[in-house]
Parts: structure tokens; C-alpha cells; sequence
């Protein structure tokens, strides 16, 4: 079955028959860890694909700022699409002591953030990759990128208030 994956570098299937037929296969158990990974990034990729086709027709890019719309709400979780033009950002805010991660559908974002106490820490995001976070944490997003960005935020517990910082040194 041809599922479209690259299979550049792939190990071959390994047939390896049950104790009860007294045959020992020696397998390079680190190649088929490696061979594991790459089918799993691969159908994740195809996953993404597919789930950022789907929500295509819901994206709009608006200015001055950034557009959203909630996809999802249940009593433990609510999930929000938002898309942003290049230089669009947020101003420095927690999620009200929201636990939360993102996804980057699209593009390019670069992420600030800072938990009570601890540095200022920075991370740049691009197409496919996320990242998670506590409820204490504080963040600014922005498309750093040349293109749009598109990206898919979760928040548990749900419709907790946002707190907006002067600045991500306020975070004390």
C-alpha cells in the first residue's frame, strides 16, 4: 500500500517468527526505533495536512490585528483557530491561570514567555511544530515570518480571564 510517505532511508519489515518455532532474529532494535519515528512524524505531518485543509475555509486574515474564532468548547477544554498577518502580535498576557498549548498550522510565530520568577525565554515556531504550558506562565505571540500565520490555541480549564502585562518584566 503506497500511503504517499517518504520512504527515503526506510528499514526494511522485519518478519520475526515466536519463540515457538526456536528462530532468533538478531534486529538493529535502534534502526527500527529510528524507522518508528519517521513513520510517526510522517503520518503526524499527514494528520496536520489534513486538519489545516479542513479549517482553510474558516481562516480570515484581518487588520490591525489578528483574527480568531473558537472551534471548540466543552467544560474541560476550549480551542480557538487564529490567524495572523506578518507583524501581527499580542501584548504580554497569562490565560488567567489556563493551562495551554498551540500548534502552528502555518507560517511563523516567535513566542516570549516567562513564569513567575524565572527568565524571559524564547522560542520561534514554524509550520507543524507547538508547544504546551502551565497555568502560570505568561506570553506575547507574533508572526515573525514574511506570510500569514495560522495557528490552533487549547485552554483548560475553559473561559478563564486573560491578564495583560505592561510588559513580561511585570510577571513577578
Amino acid at each position: 500500500m503506497d500511503d504517499g510517505l517518504e520512504s527515503e532511508g526506510a528499514v526494511p519489515s522485519v518478519a520475526v517468527l515466536g519463540r515457538e518455532q526456536g528462530l532468533r532474529y538478531d534486529v538493529d532494535t535502534a534502526a527500527l526505533r529510528e524507522y518508528a519515528a519517521s513513520v510517526g512524524e510522517g503520518l503526524a505531518r499527514v494528520r496536520r495536512l489534513r486538519i489545516a485543509e479542513a479549517l482553510r475555509p474558516l481562516i480570515r486574515y484581518t487588520e490591525p490585528q489578528r483574527w480568531w474564532t473558537r472551534l471548540a468548547l466543552t467544560r474541560g477544554v476550549e480551542v480557538w483557530l487564529l490567524s495572523w498577518l506578518p507583524g501581527q502580535g499580542t501584548h504580554p498576557h497569562d490565560h488567567g491561570g489556563a493551562a495551554g498549548s498551540f500548534t502552528v498550522l502555518a507560517g511563523e510565530v516567535l513566542e516570549e514567555h516567562r513564569y513567575p520568577g524565572a527568565p524571559i525565554g524564547t522560542r520561534r515556531l514554524r509550520t507543524g511544530e507547538g508547544l504546551g504550558f502551565g497555568g502560570d506562565r505568561a506570553h506575547v505571540v507574533c508572526n515573525v515570518g514574511i506570510d500569514p500565520a495560522v495557528t490552533v490555541h487549547a485552554y483548560s480549564p475553559p473561559l478563564l480571564p486573560t491578564r495583560e502585562y505592561g510588559s513580561l518584566e511585570e510577571v513577578v
